[in-house]
């Protein structure tokens, strides 16, 4: 049987400083309640519906869209108001690293298809130094879209965190 071996893609990094304590910011990557109050772009609420947290577990979550703005361009796309999505841990080093994989299956005419994403936590004097690596999408678009997404959420994360 011929090889299923996909090319490498790109991938693109998203650095923030974040002022708060790395346990803090670690609860809110890890558990239901902290997952469900940041998680998810402006305009859309977020509920864990199952969390494993351990290597080779799982998060599965139902993000649906709130804003006036994001359901009109859901429903323009011919994309549902809720979408659940599966994320699988693939790395977990408690307040460092934390690595999963999701399924881009949402995209209307696109085949699915996974996105890893990696996320290194460095402590240092200010709070939390964040890299969040993930692979690129199928074309630029979806890429800056996902970039966008990710750089909205990372606000709202350090939103909901005490400074220290």
């Amino acid at each position: 049987m011929p090889s299923q071996v996909q090319p490498a893609r790109r991938r693109v990094s998203i650095e923030r400083t974040i002022n708060a304590a790395v346990e803090d910011v670690w609860e809110l990557w890890t558990t239901k309640e902290g997952i469900e109050s940041w998680w998810g772009p402006d305009g859309f609420v977020v509920k864990v519906r199952r969390l494993d947290f351990r290597l080779g577990g799982e998060l599965l979550y139902a993000m649906t869209a709130t804003a006036p703005e994001q359901i009109d361009f859901l429903k323009k796309a011919g994309m549902p108001l809720t979408t659940e999505s599966l994320v699988s841990y693939t790395d977990i080093v408690p307040l460092r690293r934390l690595g999963f994989t999701q399924m881009a299956d949402f995209i209307p005419g696109v085949k699915p298809y996974e996105v890893a994403t990696t996320i290194e936590f460095e402590p240092i004097p200010q709070g939390v130094h964040l890299v969040l690596t993930l692979d690129a999408m199928h074309d630029e678009h979806w890429t800056q879209l996902a970039v966008m997404g990710w750089e909205m959420e990372l606000g709202k994360l350090a939103k909901v965190l005490k400074p220290i």
